[in-house]
């Protein structure tokens, strides 16, 4: 049976070493406008803590049709946001030579608590439990403090397309 992970909502009161933004992120990662889903990360400590934040907008495309009158964020959109924090934060450090990104390799324990709806501020803790080639993170997402989603998610690095 596995083993129950300990709460990372105390991330989020932690000091913030750094604060990295858009530009910074997408130099370390591909995804662009509108799969764009974190628009700022925030450096705990180097290579083990870090808190994903995405602000949630009103105009997001899957608003659209999830759910038409009452939005909410899918989420597989949540952990994808998780993820995308994961490699705007290390990418740069992990794939050095930019011929490499960051595909899933697994989603373990994956449960979904609460509803992200538009305006809302998704703030991702990471726990960074093995960087390399091979990755491993455990993240959980929270709005106004409550917990909406948990993972653990595995990362390989893949070589990137060719054009």
């Amino acid at each position: 049976m596995p083993v129950k992970p300990i709460s990372l909502k105390h991330f989020l009161t932690l000091p913030v070493a750094e604060s990295y933004g858009k530009e910074y992120i997408k130099a370390n990662i591909p995804h662009r406008e509108p799969f764009l889903l974190v628009d700022e990360i925030r450096l705990l400590e180097k290579g083990k803590k870090y808190i994903g934040v995405h602000q949630v907008r009103p105009d997001e495309y899957y608003f659209q049709g999830h759910f038409p009158g009452k939005p909410v964020m899918p989420g597989v959109l949540v952990i994808e946001s998780m993820s995308q924090a994961f490699g705007g934060a290390v990418m740069s450090a992990v794939a050095q030579d930019k011929k490499t990104i960051p595909l899933f390799l697994s989603i373990s324990e994956a449960k979904f608590r609460g509803m992200v709806r538009p305006g809302d501020t998704l703030e991702m803790p990471i726990e960074i439990l093995r960087l390399g080639r091979i990755s491993k993170i455990y993240s959980e997402a929270y709005v106004q403090g409550k917990l909406c989603a948990q993972a653990t998610l595995n990362f390989i690095l893949g070589d990137f397309p060719h054009d």
